[in-house]
């Protein structure tokens, strides 16, 4: 037998960005070398962040990384949307250290995506190990995969891992030509909603659609505003610094949408995507004025004009917010996959999450029936 040895690497931005991609594909911008080494030159994980990049790696017998997975040592449980405050809470009342705990994911992203970057499938079961190896030989509580891609799922679940299911809200594209398309599925009333939403939301306003070169240090500002005020209200603080956003723009160019509302010139508002091969990714948002369903516009319509002019499958406009339902977005399924080494631990987190998963998917169900398409 062939012996695998995985190695820890120095973070994403020591890793050749062709190698890493080689694996990574370039179907989800979020696992991609741009956006992952843009988080750590501009300081948005490494440091006191509590994100400590730890990649883990295999090499192929050509020289070249065959594997990878994007790893963090995490310190808290800020910023990966799938949570387990819980859980840390009875570990360390029970007298254990819960942090630091390993994380595998795309930080501060709530993206479905693959979390093992395979440029050989084969070597996913030595990945596996190779993460729960780095967990157990560093004492630490646990190991997470988030957002993981359900195809990935059977790997996970072959080497033991418990998974954890949650819901999100996508819009999914019907080879619609135009918006009115897409409203010509919804019934009559709710038709009649989004049509004096839209028109509230923009009056007076000028919106647009840069991509490239298009995006000016002045529209990074204005965003780098809108974001701050966000993230205050929802976080405290936000987690990506200043200098991520511009970085963003020059490493993926004309794969970064930025959507922006103007009044008379002057930027109140704006939306950050990303572009993949399929799917627009929605993901952050603010504004300076409180102008009624100017968010909706701007996050949820909007990306829907955007993935319509482009033939993009599929809207992902972030974490939660049921909301999202009544604009034609509809309850799809997300997945976790989580490593317990401490046996009586991994029995509670284990039947958790049966019942969990029962409440989820009974829930979920619930709210596909809520959905605004004509029904018959």
């Amino acid at each position: 037998m062939t012996s695998i040895t995985a190695r820890i690497a120095n973070g994403v931005s020591s890793i050749p960005a062709d190698q890493w991609d080689a694996c990574a594909g370039d179907g989800n911008p979020f696992v991609g070398h741009a956006f992952l080494a843009a988080l750590e030159v501009s300081g948005s994980v490494g440091g006191r962040s509590g994100w400590q990049p730890l990649p883990i790696v295999i090499d192929g017998s050509d020289g070249a990384v065959a594997a990878v997975a994007p790893a963090y040592v995490k310190s808290h449980s800020q910023g990966e949307y799938v949570f387990d405050h819980a859980w840390a809470d009875a570990w360390q009342r029970a007298g254990g250290a819960y942090y630091p705990k390993l994380q595998v994911a795309a930080p501060f992203s709530p993206v479905p995506g693959p979390r093992l970057l395979l440029r050989d499938p084969s070597q996913a079961p030595a990945l596996i190990a190779g993460l729960e190896a780095v967990t157990t030989q560093n004492e630490m509580s646990s190991a997470h995969a988030t957002f993981v891609d359900p195809d990935q799922l059977p790997v996970f679940e072959a080497a033991g891992w418990l998974i954890r299911q949650g819901t999100q809200f996508h819009w999914r594209n019907g080879g619609f030509a135009r918006f009115d398309d897409f409203l010509d599925t919804l019934a009559s009333r709710k038709r009649k909603a989004i049509r004096k939403e839209r028109a509230a939301a923009v009056e007076g306003l000028t919106i647009r659609h840069l991509t490239g070169a298009a995006i000016t240090p002045a529209y990074w500002d204005a965003f780098w505003t809108f974001y701050q005020d966000t993230g205050r209200r929802k976080w405290g603080q936000p987690y990506l610094t200043r200098r991520f956003f511009p970085l963003l723009g020059q490493a993926l160019g004309d794969r970064v949408l930025l959507i922006v509302a103007e009044r008379d010139g002057r930027p109140i508002a704006g939306a950050l995507n990303l572009i993949g091969a399929d799917t627009l990714y929605g993901r952050y948002w603010g504004a300076t004025e409180d102008v009624p369903f100017l968010h909706f516009e701007l996050c949820y319509y909007q990306a829907i004009d955007a993935a319509i002019a482009r033939g993009l499958a599929t809207v992902e406009a972030g974490a939660q917010g049921e909301h999202k339902l009544a604009r034609g977005y509809e309850p799809v399924a997300t997945w976790s996959a989580h490593f317990i080494p401490e046996r009586n631990f991994r029995y509670a987190i284990a039947d958790f999450l049966v019942r969990e998963s029962e409440a989820v998917a009974e829930s979920r169900d619930y709210l596909a029936e809520l959905t605004p398409f004509r029904r018959g």
